[in-house]
């Protein structure tokens, strides 16, 4: 059932790039300036006098894709199209094979109260699709990874994070779900209501709790090594208006080669994370656009607006559910074993209904997100005025993740969480009202501060 809400709770954390690496690119053409050979320095002179290098202001390239970043794009088109099938076709069969029902009689019987059964009959059918999905996510998530050079994860590692997330999916489960039940049993008419009403403190507390005791759970988190640069991110958060952030390094090399930041946390957990691959490739000037843009999700109140969009998401999914699943089950009864809503077996029913709810609805979120995505590159291009800085970390981002620049209308229509990276890049080396003395957009949220 909470297919939709997850896709919500999954974009209030707001990388520079999605979370599951785009098609990127190796460098296909990297131009390479020859200086001429210096002429022999005096003895005397010292390194230490030297003038420093002057920095670099131009635009930067378009890198073009490599043959292996368009292998990796349209297979990665192929595997979205597969596993969006599957993830519909596993609750259809718990439902139509009558399996769903079945696995409700045997949690009575072991459970023998409602709470209890609830709690056996999640916990079972978390495990059966854990084992249905197992081949395509080790494929996708391991095989295809390291096939492409973007993983270094051991298998026990990547086993282990799986296993870490079933058990906590089965555990957090039943504290989800049986508010809903419990509604849908005391009141038929209007617990879609009641039940999206009850999710705002659920959610609150999800996106609040995440950063600290579940993101731990599958990697080590900790304060940023370079404390001079550490010191210049607070300094730039401070012109920002930003207080009591902190800033956490990852240590992600351990599973991946890819580079991301990202935003999450609410309150006394908000957090900005660097991922340690992308300080050991990036400039200290590129980092600081980095960190630039996810203060711009900070300021620009990206977690709440999200926050308020998982919520109507909620009342939207739940509402769909409640409109469509009488209809369903009154055709379907037999098959499905069970007669009512209210019966806990109707479970995969829900998950099924918000599933296809969350395939139709998903160009206009990622829409949203994509726009989101876009005004904090502009609000850090204003707050650090360094277009190179920003049009360079996009370019490594996409060389690195092994991402097309330019991926076509149905990927970003379905697919891109984030503008295409030759769009960001385009924008990075164009933006900049601040030479030709035009009003900033986002000038009054750091200007004078």
């Amino acid at each position: 059932m909470l297919r939709t809400l997850l896709i919500a709770l999954a974009l209030s954390v707001s990388p520079v790039l999605p979370a599951v690496a785009q098609d990127t690119t190796a460098p296909a053409e990297t131009a390479t300036v020859l200086a001429p050979e210096p002429a022999a320095a005096p003895a005397a002179q010292s390194p230490a006098v030297q003038p420093p290098a002057p920095r670099e202001t131009g635009p930067v390239a378009v890198p073009r894709p490599s043959e292996q970043a368009v292998r990796y794009h349209r297979s990665g088109n192929v595997l979205w199209i597969v596993s969006t099938l599957w993830g519909l076709l596993v609750p259809a069969l718990l439902l139509f094979t009558g399996l769903s029902a079945r696995i409700r009689t045997l949690a009575y019987r072991i459970g023998r109260k409602w709470f209890f059964a609830l709690f056996v009959y999640l916990a079972v059918v978390a495990g059966l699709v854990w084992l249905a999905d197992l081949p395509l996510a080790y494929y996708s998530g391991f095989v295809r990874e390291h096939q492409y050079g973007l993983s270094n994860q051991s298998f026990g590692k990547w086993i282990g994070d799986s296993l870490k997330g079933l058990a906590l999916g089965a555990l957090t489960a039943p504290l989800a779900l049986w508010v809903p039940y419990l509604l849908i049993r005391k009141s038929p008419r209007r617990w879609w209501l009641y039940s999206s009403l009850a999710a705002i403190p659920a959610l609150v507390f999800v996106i609040w709790v995440s950063p600290v005791f579940v993101d731990p759970l599958f990697n080590k988190f900790g304060p940023m090594k370079d404390r001079a640069l550490e010191a210049r991110i607070l300094e730039t958060a401070g012109r920002a208006g930003i207080e009591g952030g902190r800033v956490y390094e990852v240590a992600k090399s351990e599973d991946t080669n890819a580079m991301n930041a990202y935003v999450n946390g609410f309150g006394s957990s908000k957090r900005i994370v660097l991922w340690d691959t992308l300080l050991g490739k990036m400039d200290d000037r590129e980092v600081l656009f980095v960190m630039g843009h996810e203060m711009g999700h900070y300021v620009l109140g990206h977690v709440r607006n999200l926050l308020a969009i998982a919520i109507l998401l909620t009342l939207l999914a739940l509402y769909t559910v409640h409109r469509t699943s009488g209809a369903l089950i009154a055709k379907h009864r037999r098959r499905f074993g069970f007669d009512e809503l209210g019966d806990f077996a109707s479970y995969p029913l829900l998950i099924l209904i918000t599933g296809v709810l969350g395939l139709l609805i998903s160009p206009l979120l990622l829409a949203v997100t994509r726009h989101q995505e876009h005004e904090s590159d502009r609000f850090g291009l204003e707050l650090l005025q360094d277009n190179r800085a920003a049009a360079g970390a996009f370019a490594k981002l996409q060389e690195q993740n092994l991402a097309v620049p330019y991926p076509g209308t149905v990927y970003k229509l379905w697919r891109s969480s984030h503008p295409p990276l030759g769009e960001r890049i385009d924008f990075a080396n164009e933006y900049r009202p601040w030479e030709t003395g035009q009003p900033l957009k986002y000038g009054e949220k750091f200007e004078k501060k």
